[in-house]
């Protein structure tokens, strides 16, 4: 008998584990992960594997996990398809009894010959079920074959009606972006209501909006959307005090948070740029003597409002009792000259199960407080954007980003710790455009954990993803297949894949889906692996394709709008990248060769020049293609530069065939400059450009108006077209008919 090498054996364990110990890099050479990585890779999952005897004791620990002789926490299955058990947790002949969340029973014995999977009759109900095998218990999860889709959504506005969707259209905005006289320098979710209503009335069904997650409040210099705290709660730098307690309540609030409150408030208000460590300091002065003001009165009086907070905090339960405790706990440490990041403070505050994180809590339940005030106001205020969505006539209503991870230094990797991936960050591994890779700083969960946890965080977060919204958007859907990750301290390159249970999470975001009775997009972008696509159309969940993105099969050029994937959404670009206007230009390559992201040529030629007279051949392409898609004058020779052909490509995208298209602010008000400028920091400022216009104001705009009018008419030009949409983007009813086998 041979015996295995320890790197063999640990090469099995890390693939046991999940990981790919070898993977294709992007100019399709195989690549192998060093030993050492995987090794610190499964040390961070809780698998040591320093020698011999570890990786031992780690590949027996993992065995017992995955071998199937216990029953999991929770399965996943789909309504009307046969549920099969691992064949070492069931004994022939054992009865079994299925709970159902109508309260309904089903009783049964299992009859699988020795050695074989057990197999449960398929059930026609979708939710979490509760299966009982002696004294074991586990949950099904039962899930419809598809997600609530935009065709379920028309015939839920049209009362239940079998009516078939049109194409519909909508917007998408950064919320801290958002004008609003007296929103103090930051977009709040009273401009959010106003969009969607102003927007529903021109016909947008539809308002995707930039994250909402949780922040850090102690620290506002930290104000990217996509590395949030926690994506279980709100950015409270959005509340409008004004909005539940009124404007004089508001006013009183800002008087007695500081002497020239008024002066600072408006200056914030004017500046073109958010001056995020300034304006989010002096919200939360506003806010927090607003509280005062709530606990004087409203709450000593045991009001309405005050009911209502206590019922919310009591419906959040321990979850926003440890969010709050975090954001308190770290004001508290670094007011005292600590450290921001939870893991460097005193060993008995980084576990939020230990005695002194409750005594702290005790001893400052006012400051606990005030955290949860804030996120009750913020869970209203965005709950009221959404209600306003509807009534105001939106077949969707907002549509939420879910953003790929959280920081590690935030609370929901301090909440979470048993759920989390520790010590390691999720990123990408070295590409054509990014030669060293990218270690993104954000943590999300062990898939390990996921199983052994019955996926609870991962519940969570969807429930507080769809909680305000009529549907979501998943940032970097591919992760759910598979994590590029990369150990603290080392370089992007040092990195490895990590699987997921695809399957399980896909299942898990359709029964959420339809228990919200919303959308689902997965952002598909990038190196997409083939059939990937494939597999989110059979569960229901739309990709986005994007105009830059959408080149002719011949590689020359751009596809015709009726080439565009049906089961999809178009927008014209993403915020990451750049705008009508600002492609048109050559912004985006000027700001690349600024900042020092434009690499040199091996012939010696100016990189910037050489791109912008590519820009300038694939003007020529682009407009062609407007013209042979009938948005632009025949015989006509394209734009200058200087003068983009904004409204030829909000038509041509509308003319898509998608069951949605989105167009963000930026295009319909035919600005220059993106969001974000991928790899950058402080050389470009990224998420804290404003809009030009108050919200209202932008609909008074003529050349906005106009705009959104076109938009209108293209899109009930394109059903006239090529028929509804709900023709090509199958309806995702309750049923007990299976999908597509995958």
């Amino acid at each position: 008998m041979t015996t295995r090498r320890p790197s063999e054996k640990l090469l099995a364990l890390a693939t046991r584990a999940g990981f790919e110990v070898e993977w294709q890099d992007a100019h399709h050479n195989v690549q192998h992960v060093p030993p050492q990585t995987l090794a610190t890779l499964l040390d961070r999952m809780g698998l040591p594997c320093a020698n011999a005897t570890e990786i031992r004791h780690s590949a027996s620990a993992l065995e017992a996990e995955l071998s199937g002789r216990r029953l999991p926490p929770l399965m996943t299955a789909v309504i009307g398809r046969g549920i099969a058990l691992p064949a070492a947790a069931v004994r022939s002949g054992s009865h079994y009894r299925i709970e159902l969340e109508s309260g309904a029973i089903i009783d049964g014995r299992f009859t699988a010959p020795k050695g074989e999977q057990a197999l449960l009759a398929p059930i026609d109900e979708a939710g979490y079920h509760t299966l009982v095998i002696n004294e074991q218990r586990m949950t099904l999860a039962v899930a419809p074959p598809r997600c609530y889709t935009v065709a379920d959504a028309w015939r839920t506005l049209q009362d239940g009606q079998d009516a078939e969707a049109p194409p519909l259209w909508g917007i998408a905005a950064q919320l801290y972006g958002l004008r609003r006289v007296g929103d103090g320098g930051i977009g709040d979710y009273t401009a959010l209501a106003q969009l969607a209503e102003l927007g529903a009335k021109r016909g947008a069904h539809a308002l995707a909006v930039s994250p909402t997650h949780a922040m850090f409040s102690a620290q506002p210099e930290r104000f990217s959307p996509y590395a949030p705290s926690s994506r279980l709660w709100l950015n409270v730098t959005h509340i409008d005090p004004a909005a539940v307690f009124g404007a004089d309540a508001a006013r009183a609030a800002l008087a007695a948070a500081t002497a020239d409150g008024d002066n600072a408030w408006a200056r914030n208000e004017a500046l073109p740029l958010i001056d995020y460590p300034h304006a989010t300091p002096l919200k939360l002065k506003v806010l927090r003597a607003l509280y005062q003001q709530f606990n004087a009165g409203e709450r000593a009086q045991h009001s309405a409002h005050a009911l209502e907070f206590h019922g919310f905090c009591e419906r959040a339960g321990r979850a926003l009792e440890d969010h709050a405790r975090f954001e308190a706990l770290q004001a508290a440490q670094l007011a005292r000259g600590g450290d921001g990041h939870w893991r460097n403070w005193p060993d008995a505050l980084r576990d939020p199960r230990s005695p002194e994180v409750d005594a702290f809590a005790a001893a400052q339940r006012d400051e606990v407080d005030f955290y949860l005030f804030m996120q009750w106001l913020a869970a209203r205020g965005l709950s009221h954007a959404q209600h306003t969505a509807r009534e105001a006539g939106m077949a969707v209503g907002l549509i939420a980003d879910l953003a790929v991870g959280c920081d590690s230094a935030g609370s929901h990797a301090w909440s979470y710790p048993d759920d989390m991936l520790q010590h390691v960050s999720v990123g990408a591994p070295p590409d054509l455009f990014n030669q060293a890779g990218q270690s993104w700083g954000l943590t999300t969960f062990s898939p390990r954990a996921m199983r052994t946890q019955g996926f609870a965080a991962f519940i969570d977060m969807l429930r507080a993803a769809f909680a305000h919204a009529g549907g979501i958007r998943i940032d970097h859907i591919l992760g759910l297949r598979r994590l590029w990750l990369v150990p603290d301290g080392e370089s992007a390159r040092n990195g490895a894949y990590l699987r997921y249970p695809l399957e399980d999470l896909l299942r898990l975001i359709a029964l959420e889906s339809w228990r919200h009775r919303a959308i689902v997009i997965g952002e598909d972008l990038g190196t997409v692996p083939p059939g990937f696509r494939e597999r989110l159309d059979e569960h229901g969940i739309d990709g986005i394709r994007v105009l830059w993105f959408e080149g002719a099969p011949d590689g020359v050029g751009f596809k015709a709008p009726r080439d565009w994937d049906r089961f999809a959404v178009g927008t014209t670009t993403t915020h990451d990248l750049p705008t009508v206007a600002g492609w048109w230009r050559g912004s985006d390559i000027q700001w690349r060769n600024r900042i020092g992201q434009t690499l040199a040529r091996a012939d010696g030629r100016d990189p910037e020049q050489v791109a912008l007279e590519e820009r300038a051949e694939q003007r020529g392409q682009l407009w062609r293609a407007f013209q042979q898609a009938g948005v632009a004058a025949p015989q006509v020779e394209p734009p200058s530069a200087d003068d983009a052909p904004v409204d030829e490509a909000l038509a041509f995208v509308a003319a898509t065939p998608g069951p949605l298209v989105t167009f963000p602010l930026e295009d319909l008000l035919g600005l220059a400059e993106q969001p974000n400028l991928p790899g950058s920091i402080d050389e470009h400022p990224n998420w804290r450009r404003r809009m030009t216009l108050p919200v209202d104001a932008m609909f008074d705009d003529a050349a906005f108006s106009d705009r959104l009018l076109a938009v209108e008419r293209a899109r009930r030009a394109a059903a006239g077209a090529d028929g509804a949409v709900a023709s090509s983007s199958s309806s995702s009813k309750l049923s007990s008919e299976p999908d597509t086998p995958s």
